[in-house]
């Protein structure tokens, strides 16, 4: 198996983009990474998108965005895993790369999310739940991270003020991000007092509804030393995981199964633990999400995450920075590219090019995305070859 780097990252703004389309964000996203590359050439795309049918009226993507990006003739294959179907996207690109099937591999996600109403996009949503299950008895994915977000309080004593952080912070980091749908620092009293969605998660602890989209250009390693005008970074570990699509069916609800199998995976395959990690970028759909995500990766123990975020033991200047681009909450969430867009953001770290928001001395990154309640999740461990 080749080593595989990342010589190119392009991305949208997120936001409520109305005067684009999706092939216009697709192409957009694709236009930037190559530029960044220095090159245009690509043997072939994959495309992470979740619902573009149920959200633009919209299928067959490989086609379309083939075409669009004047290269109808390249192969090119859509890939679908919920809220995970960027991050599966870029899997699918590594394993083409790391095979020798080819030697540069466009991976692009995409969603356009707002040309339809509040209630054609909760059902579009909904489909990645159980939908004879969950979703034909009305439970959402508020409801069912709700109830994650009550039973964790229940069994381990986390606040309501410990959720809220998770979203102070991240709409900290965000406000330095020129991408964030929600540029805007806020603070514990608002989150607070926002509407309420389902209780305990109010509308400051939910991701929202965005478009955009981001691209990565992968090739191998050799490949990627040909090119002077960027540090090399390389994928060292790929890791994925699937669990019951129903929340009820778990034996314990607050164990995400998929998510832990693919961290431990990603980093066994890059021969590192999770302390060798410098910041992560992490599927924050919800503040709770986040908290569970800590606790699957090992960094705190379960039932402490909430204090270890009130601790600032995952801010910029903590001893483990998570989603220093603003996560999925600030950044925003376009359920097809936001695991395109963590890699963005891990790539622009590693390369010493955050900014305001850098951390400092980065050498490895994480980045975790999931799909629905965690059925499905895919982790990438990567490594700036500075």
């Amino acid at each position: 198996m080749r080593d595989v780097a990342i010589i190119g990252i392009g991305m949208t703004r997120f936001g409520e983009l109305w005067d684009a389309s999706l092939r216009d964000l697709a192409v957009e996203a694709a236009v930037e990474c190559f530029k960044d590359a220095g090159t245009d050439r690509y043997d072939s795309i994959t495309i992470g998108c979740m619902s573009s049918g149920l959200f633009t009226g919209q299928e067959h993507l490989a086609s379309l965005i083939s075409d669009y990006l004047g290269n109808k003739g390249n192969p090119a294959t859509r890939v679908e895993s919920a809220c995970a179907s960027g991050g599966m996207a870029v899997r699918t690109a590594f394993m083409e790369v790391a095979s020798g099937m080819s030697d540069y591999v466009l991976a692009l996600g995409v969603e356009k999310m707002t040309d339809v109403g509040i209630g054609a996009a909760t059902y579009a949503l909904a489909t990645a739940s159980d939908q004879d299950q969950e979703a034909f008895h009305g439970i959402t994915f508020p409801g069912l991270y709700a109830m994650l977000a009550r039973a964790h309080m229940d069994r381990f004593g986390t606040t309501r003020e410990q959720l809220a952080q998770v979203a102070v912070k991240n709409h900290f980091n965000g406000s330095m991000n020129p991408h964030a749908q929600f540029p805007t620092k806020i603070d514990l009293e608002t989150v607070m007092n926002s509407t309420m969605i389902a209780d305990p998660l109010r509308l400051l602890d939910c991701s929202p509804i965005t478009d955009g989209a981001a691209a990565v250009l992968i090739t191998t390693a050799e490949e990627a030393r040909k090119f002077k005008n960027k540090p090399v970074v390389t994928i060292r570990g790929v890791g994925s995981g699937t669990d019951t699509i129903a929340l009820h069916h778990r034996k314990n609800m607050l164990e995400l199964g998929a998510v832990q199998k693919a961290i431990h995976r990603a980093l066994d395959m890059a021969g590192i633990t999770i302390k060798d990690i410098d910041l992560a970028e992490v599927h924050d759909c919800f503040t709770i999400a986040e908290l569970l995500v800590m606790e699957e990766m090992g960094i705190v123990k379960r039932g402490e995450s909430g204090a270890a975020v009130m601790s600032g033991l995952t801010a910029l200047d903590g001893d483990f920075p998570i989603n220093p681009s603003g996560g999925l909450k600030s950044k925003g969430h376009p359920v097809g590219a936001s695991g395109v867009a963590q890699i963005y953001e891990a790539v622009t770290q590693l390369r010493g090019d955050a900014g305001k928001r850098q951390i400092a001395k980065a050498r490895w990154a994480l980045t975790q995305n999931m799909g629905g309640s965690g059925g499905s999740s895919v982790c990438h461990a990567l490594q700036s070859n500075n």
